[in-house]
């Protein structure tokens, strides 16, 4: 059974307007290429359980194409994660590891947090 009123990432959960409708997000971005890409990679432990991850935010383009792109990366640091809401998550503090395997593969504009 579908629900009439989906939510969606803005925010908005239930509207008692009849006639309200959420608007679909369009995720129909080109993918930009590696060399314009402004990747930032970062640590983080938060609602983690005290467990650190990188996350590695600002790619732009499609779904699919930010998928593929963490599992490059979680096969070359040899961990696990997931790439979901706009972001890359890798296990682990692999910072360093993920700043090399971009490099080495033309993106240029990265910033280490």
């Amino acid at each position: 059974m579908s629900k009439k009123n989906k939510p969606d990432t803005r925010g908005f959960v239930y509207s008692t307007d009849p006639d309200f409708s959420f608007e679909p997000e369009q995720d129909n971005a080109a993918t930009l290429p590696p060399a314009q890409q402004k990747l930032k990679i970062r640590l983080d432990t938060k609602h983690r359980a005290g467990k650190a991850v990188t996350l590695i935010e600002g790619f732009i383009g499609t779904v699919n194409d930010m998928e593929d792109l963490g599992k490059k990366l979680k096969s070359f640091c040899g961990t696990g994660g997931s790439a979901k809401d706009g972001e890359i998550i890798v296990q682990g503090d692999q910072r360093d590891k993920v700043q090399q395997w971009l490099m080495k593969n033309g993106y240029k504009n990265i910033k280490k947090f």
